[in-house]
């Protein structure tokens, strides 16, 4: 059995190859910082999922143009790596925001949140009763 799967290998190369094209190559101004995330491929190898997430946006709006951008740019994309790559066939690109990084974000300042909690009210309970144990007492 292979260790790597043929797709997942591709993938991976997209996924460079893409990351220094999308910055270097398209010129639009309306697009900002992209990363590329990450890269599913099917198992033809006829498309290509392409997950970005964009530097400081947060806006559906902005979000939305700069996918725009990136959807226009597909075929000129496709081309430059069909130079770069050895396939016979290069995926088509489909391009989609990633969420998890957002997600992730909103999890860790909720997960801080309860943490800052939970020492505040951790702190009230040791103030109240002079902060002194005696023996055996736990909490």
């Amino acid at each position: 059995m292979r260790e790597f799967k043929r797709t997942d290998r591709v993938a991976d190369q997209l996924q460079k190859e893409l990351a220094v094209l999308i910055q270097r190559e398209i010129k639009d101004p309306r697009l900002g910082m992209v990363t590329v995330s990450g890269v599913t491929v099917s198992r033809d190898l006829g498309y290509a999922d392409v997950y970005v997430t964009l530097l400081g946006e947060q806006d559906a709006e902005r979000i939305k143009e700069n996918l725009g951008v990136l959807k226009r740019a597909a075929g000129f994309l496709r081309g430059q790596i069909a130079r770069r790559i050895k396939l016979r066939h290069v995926p088509e690109l489909r391009f989609h925001f990633d969420e998890s990084v957002v997600r992730g974000q909103q999890l860790s300042s909720l997960i801080d949140e309860a943490v800052a909690s939970d020492r505040d009210r951790h702190d009230d309970e040791t103030e109240g009763d002079g902060g002194e144990r005696g023996e055996g007492e736990r909490d």
